[in-house]
């Protein structure tokens, strides 16, 4: 059964990957609204997957993976960006800061849904 951690400062947008998200069979679905609420909730729930936006107030998706990934308990979470930066730089850097995987929005429900069973499978 895995926990699923959504942060996403669009609340519309936190919608509608929740709704995705729940069709991967037993999820639990956390969300949080920012980088820094998103650590909070990783201190307090056992987080199995990190779907993450970049632009957000208060702490940014980069910022978020760069500190996930500099925690001992957390490093090895997988984590997706989800964006509407499309550009291959912007890809390659939250690659480089260590996502595991990018998507751009508007996102296919099934092509996160792949990505999550695949991350939570490994």
């Amino acid at each position: 059964m895995p926990n699923i951690l959504i942060v996403d400062d669009s609340r519309t947008m936190r919608q509608l990957l929740c709704f995705s998200a729940k069709r991967v069979p037993g999820a639990k679905i956390i969300e949080a609204t920012d980088g820094a609420d998103a650590l909070k909730k990783l201190s307090t729930e056992k987080i199995d997957i990190i779907l993450t936006d970049i632009n957000m107030p208060i702490m940014d998706g980069y910022e978020l993976v760069s500190l996930v990934r500099k925690h001992k308990l957390y490093k090895d979470i997988p984590i997706i960006m989800i964006t509407t930066r499309g550009a291959q730089e912007d890809e390659q850097n939250a690659l480089t800061i260590g996502a595991n995987a990018y998507l751009t929005k508007p996102v296919q429900a099934h092509d996160l849904i792949r990505l999550v069973q695949i991350y939570i499978s490994e």
